[in-house]
C-alpha cells in the first residue's frame, strides 16, 4: 500500500523533468531563430535610418538613395518562392543554417560596394534568403511549440526582428554615423555570423515533410485565399514602410529634432513592434480574422495621424511608437497563410516575406513619389493611410469569398440532412 505513492511521484518528477527539458530545447531553438531574425530586422531597417549618409557617399539623392530599400525587398519578393521551391526536400536546419550564412556575406559584400549600382545589386542579393528564412523559422517553430500557441511561437521567432528595431537598429545607426554607414552592415554580418552558430548547435534535425517537392509547394499557387492573404500583407502593411522609409528627414526636417535624437526615436519604433508583435500573437490566437481587420482599421488611423503629429518633436516621437505597433498583424497573416495553404506550407510561410518586403518595396516607392512631387516629407501618412485602408479592402474581399465558397456546400447538406 505504501509503495504505491512514491512509484507515482517518480513517474510523475519524471514526466516533469521531461517536459522542463523540453521547454528548454524549445527556448532556446527559438532564441536561435530569433538571433537570426535579429540579424534580418537589423539589416533592413537600419539602412533607414542612414540614407542621407548613403546619398552623400555614393553622389545621389536622398529619393535615389530610397531605391536600395527597395531592392532589397524586392530581392526577399523573389528569393522567397525560387528558394522555397528549390529547397523543398532539404532538412529545416541545414536549410536555414545555408540561408544565414547567405544572409552574412551579403552583407559584408554591401559595406564594400563602390557605388549606387553595385549597392543596389547587392542589397538584391541580400535580401534573397530573407523571406525563406523567416518562412522556415516560422514552421520550426510552430512544430515545437504547445497545442494551441502556434501564433504566440511564431510571434516568439518574430520578436528577434522586431526587437531588432529597439537594440540592433540604434546600435547600427550609431555605429554608421560614427564609422560611416558601412560600419553597419558589418556589424549586421557578424550578428549573422553568430546567428549560424546557434542554428547548427539549437535547432533539432528536422527532415523536410514526406513527400515534399518543388510541385507539391508551387501547388499554394492555385489557392485563392493564399493570394487573399498576401495581397493584404502586400498592399495593408506598405503603409509603415511609407513612414519609415523617410523618418530621419522627416523628424529633422519638420519636427526639428536634432540629429543626436534619431537614434532614440528609432529605438521607440521598436518598442512599438516589439509590444505589437507580442499583443498580436495573442489576439491572433484567440481570434485570427478579427485580428487581421481590426488592425488593419488601426494602421490607418495611427497613420493619418501622422501628418500632424509629425510638427511637433514629442508627439512625433510618440506616434512613430504606435507606427511600429501595426507590425502586430504580421503573426496573423502568418498564421492565416499556414492554415490555407494546405500541404504545401513551406512556399506559403516563406511567402509572408515576399509580401511584408513587396509592402517595403511599394511604401518606400510611393513614399519618395509624393516627397518628389513637392507634397512634403509628412505626405507619407497619407500614403501609408491609403495603403493600409487598401489592404482592408483586400480583407473585405478575402472575407466575402471565403463565404460564398462556403454556401454551396451548406446547400448540398441541406437534401441529406432531411
Amino acid at each position: 500500500m505504501n509503495a504505491s505513492p512514491p512509484a507515482l511521484d517518480s513517474a510523475d518528477t519524471d514526466l516533469s523533468a521531461s517536459s522542463s527539458a523540453s521547454r528548454v530545447d524549445f527556448l532556446r531553438a527559438v532564441l536561435a531563430l530569433g538571433v537570426g531574425g535579429f540579424a534580418i530586422g537589423t539589416g533592413e531597417f537600419v539602412i533607414m535610418g542612414l540614407l542621407p549618409e548613403v546619398a552623400s557617399d555614393i553622389a545621389v539623392t536622398i529619393p535615389q538613395a530610397g531605391h536600395v530599400i527597395s531592392a532589397y525587398a524586392l530581392g526577399v519578393v523573389i528569393g522567397a518562392p525560387v528558394l522555397a521551391v528549390l529547397a523543398a526536400g532539404w532538412g529545416r536546419r541545414a536549410l536555414l543554417i545555408a540561408l544565414m550564412a547567405v544572409f552574412a556575406a551579403g552583407n559584408f559584400a554591401s559595406a564594400m560596394a563602390p557605388g549606387y549600382m553595385s549597392l543596389n545589386l547587392l542589397r538584391f542579393a541580400t535580401g534573397l534568403p530573407h523571406g525563406t528564412y523567416f518562412g522556415v523559422a516560422a514552421l520550426v517553430a510552430a512544430t515545437l511549440a504547445p497545442p494551441g500557441r502556434r501564433a504566440r511561437a511564431v510571434g516568439l521567432v518574430m520578436l528577434g526582428l522586431t526587437g531588432a528595431t529597439l537594440v540592433g537598429v540604434p546600435i547600427a545607426a550609431w555605429l554608421g554615423q560614427l564609422f560611416g554607414w558601412r560600419a553597419a552592415f558589418v556589424f549586421v554580418g557578424v550578428i549573422a555570423l553568430i546567428a549560424v552558430v546557434l542554428l547548427r548547435r539549437d535547432i533539432p534535425d528536422l527532415a523536410a515533410p514526406a513527400g515534399a517537392s518543388p510541385w507539391r509547394e508551387l501547388g499554394a499557387l492555385k489557392r485563392k485565399q493564399v493570394w487573399f492573404t498576401l495581397g493584404i500583407g502586400a498592399i495593408g502593411f506598405g503603409g509603415m514602410f511609407s513612414v519609415f522609409s523617410y523618418i530621419k528627414p522627416t523628424l529633422i526636417e519638420v519636427a526639428g529634432l536634432p540629429l543626436g535624437g534619431v537614434p532614440f526615436v528609432l529605438a521607440l519604433f521598436g518598442l512599438g513592434m516589439v509590444a505589437g508583435n507580442i499583443v498580436g500573437s495573442r489576439l491572433a490566437d484567440k481570434s485570427l480574422m478579427r485580428t487581421i481587420g481590426g488592425l488593419l482599421v488601426y494602421a490607418a488611423l495611427v497613420l493619418a495621424v501622422f501628418t500632424f503629429a509629425a510638427h511637433n518633436v514629442f508627439t512625433a516621437a510618440f506616434n512613430v511608437f504606435l507606427i511600429g505597433t501595426t507590425v502586430a498583424i504580421g503573426p496573423a497573416l502568418q498564421i492565416r497563410l499556414m492554415d490555407v495553404a494546405g500541404d504545401a506550407q513551406t512556399l506559403a510561410a516563406a511567402l509572408n516575406h515576399s509580401a511584408f518586403n513587396m509592402a517595403n518595396a511599394l511604401g518606400a516607392w510611393l513614399g519618395g513619389v509624393a516627397i518628389a512631387a513637392g507634397l512634403g516629407w509628412t505626405s507619407t501618412g497619407w500614403v501609408g493611410a491609403l495603403l493600409a485602408l487598401a489592404g482592408m479592402g483586400v480583407f473585405w474581399w478575402a472575407v466575402t469569398s471565403a463565404r460564398a465558397s462556403e454556401r454551396p456546400d451548406a446547400t448540398q447538406r441541406a437534401p441529406n440532412a432531411s
